[in-house]
């Protein structure tokens, strides 16, 4: 088959399946969008044969808090993929992570060209617009909810099939009527690119973090998210007589909101961009305990990709999320802690993080856990053969 994979935010495991793919004599076309900032995956052009890497919107700066701005600017990438799909002619196409209105552009397109196409559902953005509203941070979002909502929903019909990353994304589906072609594969993360390395490593030395006691975070956070949670937790820690640093690796709004907590509050604070993705494994092994940060009311409709990151790398973690949520089922299974992600939690988490980091046997036995259960859930070539014949019988319904 030859095969348009189009994820807008260029993670790392949906790299790696389009690796597999190509590896199993697929012509592979990868596509992403770097305008989006985030963390990214391996997506250097390499040997393998019959994958190709791509990009839409490079000269596309996006402004996020520009709403109507950003509108027109997610509009125009759809239309740029449009043409990308046009020019690679895929016999199936498979699109994750994109915003709705490149999402509708591109759908439409597909359907004018009658390619069959998968939804590779990471996040239902209506969903999470209308806890936007409600929490009132902005009168437009109510408004926009609904819209993207109906956008969201006339894409999924198009549709050849559909893949969710949870159970609980199906009762969505159900309403929308697009049930019957769903099929659930949680997310992973690539076992042979994150590996559990020394504490004291390369990024550790450059960034003086060595034989400093660290709780960090890496990846994407949102200002719903609270990320002054975070500096929060290390001031509690603090109170409780232990002194960490806290690390971030981020680039976004939540950086300004961090660095003025940390610095209102004393807080040690080591504040980094996303670094090259061949150096995540030293990132994830600086940190002592490594944290994840998840809304209340994200819970049933989003997994946090770097949890998984975090458990590849073998260190303890901290969830301050939903207890409901898929990640947080996961943090349990390798024994560790997962409390609500509110300040009324925060002395019980430090607690369990002091206990964590006053016990290096326990750090140790959580970390071994962490990373074997990634080994016994991440195993790539199932979930690749999974997606391989869903693309197959995807690829029919368009001949």
């Amino acid at each position: 088959m030859r095969i348009l994979v189009h994820d807008y935010s260029g993670h790392p495991f949906q790299a790696q399946l389009s690796r597999e793919l190509a590896g199993r004599g697929h012509d592979v076309v990868h596509s992403t969008c770097p305008a989006y900032v985030s963390g990214k995956g391996n997506l250097a052009q390499d040997a393998v044969v019959g994958l190709r890497f791509v990009t839409i919107g490079d000269r596309v700066v996006l402004d996020k808090d520009a709403y109507v701005r950003r509108l027109f600017q997610e509009t125009r990438l759809g239309l740029e993929l449009a043409r990308q799909v046009r020019r690679e002619k895929p016999d199936v196409a498979m699109l994750g992570n994109l915003p709705i209105p490149t999402l509708v552009v591109a759908a439409a397109a597909l359907r004018a060209l009658r390619i069959p196409w998968v939804l590779w559902h990471q996040d239902i953005t209506a969903v999470a617009l209308k806890s936007f509203a409600a929490a009132g941070v902005s009168r437009l979002m109510g408004v926009a909810a609904r819209v993207f909502e109906r956008g969201e929903k006339w894409s999924a019909r198009r549709a050849s099939a559909i893949v969710v990353i949870a159970d609980s994304f199906v009762r969505i589906h159900r309403e929308w009527g697009t049930a019957g072609k769903v099929t659930v594969i949680p997310n992973w993360a690539p076992l042979d690119e994150i590996v559990p390395v020394d504490r004291a490593n390369a990024w550790s030395a450059e960034h003086g973090l060595t034989g400093v006691r660290t709780v960090l975070y890496s990846g994407t956070i949102g200002l719903k998210h609270n990320p002054v949670l975070l500096v929060r937790l290390a001031e509690t820690l603090r109170e409780q007589g232990e002194r960490v640093r806290l690390v971030v690796v981020n680039d976004g709004p939540a950086v300004p909101v961090i660095k003025e907590a940390a610095a209102a509050r004393g807080v040690e604070l080591t504040l980094l961009p996303f670094q090259p993705y061949e150096r995540l494994p030293e990132v994830l092994g600086t940190g002592d305990v490594l944290v994840v940060l998840l809304a209340a009311d994200a819970g049933e409709f989003s997994v946090p990709s770097k949890t998984l990151s975090y458990l590849c790398a073998g260190r303890p973690v901290l969830g301050l999320m939903p207890a409901d949520n898929l990640a947080a089922k996961l943090l349990r299974q390798a024994g560790s802690a997962v409390f609500a992600p509110e300040e009324s939690s925060l002395a019980d988490a430090a607690t369990w993080v002091r206990e964590v980091l006053n016990d290096p046997g326990r750090a140790e036995s959580l970390g071994k856990e962490s990373r074997a259960l990634a080994e016994r859930e991440f195993a790539l070539e199932q979930c690749a053969s999974r997606f391989e014949e869903i693309l197959r019988a995807a690829s029919r319904t368009g001949k």
